[in-house]
């Protein structure tokens, strides 16, 4: 039931709303096909993003997929953590270790254990239009329990500027997600897998404006 569900919301409808309405462009959209379990990591700008993504994934992938939030955001109250697990699949984590509480980083290797794939967002926050922001450690320490499994860098350009930051509206604005190849972290130094997950969205930033210009 639950993979229905998201197939028709994500797969059909928001597919559609999301390309005839917003107007984004996907490309290599099938490098998501190539494992079947992943983690993918994206720039972020927009509360478009986490259903930008998902609306890329296949039926088979959906429901095994899940978006990593913000519990204090999104968790704010249970009616609003509800929904954004219900709406989303997402999995809601504090933004850091609490003295007592869930730790972040075993909750979503917990996930990776049990045969999930992430979407992860490393800047934590939604930034500035088009200004990517310092990624935070979580993903290296993650990538470091779990070196078996790939992760796929995406850049989106755009998406911050059809729904900005405080705004409710949305602003027609040419929006792309462009997806790069699955990939192991060459090294298993946190620090390091940090910027090599970096430095793949800023080449694939720059690679992604040269190829759709063409």
């Amino acid at each position: 039931m639950k993979r229905l569900y998201l197939t028709i919301l994500y797969v059909y409808l928001m597919r559609l709303f999301l390309k005839l309405i917003v107007g984004i462009r996907y490309h290599n959209k099938e490098a998501l096909k190539k494992n079947k379990q992943f983690i993918v990591v994206s720039n972020h700008n927009s509360h478009l993003d986490s259903l930008a993504l998902l609306s890329a994934l296949s039926s088979s992938q959906i429901a095994n997929t899940h978006p990593v939030a913000a519990g204090d955001y999104f968790g704010q109250s249970p009616m609003r953590a509800y929904f954004t697990r219900i709406f989303t699949n997402a999995i809601l984590i504090p933004r850091s270790a609490i003295k007592g509480g869930q730790n972040p980083i075993r909750m979503m290797s917990s996930a990776i254990s049990k045969g999930s794939s992430l979407i992860l967002f490393p800047e934590g926050s939604r930034g500035e239009p088009e200004k990517m922001q310092e990624f935070k450690k979580g993903v290296g320490l993650l990538l470091k329990m779990h070196p078996e499994i790939p992760f796929i860098p995406v850049f989106m350009k755009g998406m911050g500027r059809v729904l900005p930051k405080g705004e409710r509206m949305f602003v027609p604005f040419d929006t792309y997600v462009c997806f790069g190849e699955p990939r192991h972290c060459k090294t298993n130094n946190v620090d390091d897998i940090v910027s090599e997950i970096e430095q793949s969205i800023i080449e694939l930033a720059e690679n992604s404006f040269v190829k759709l210009q063409n």
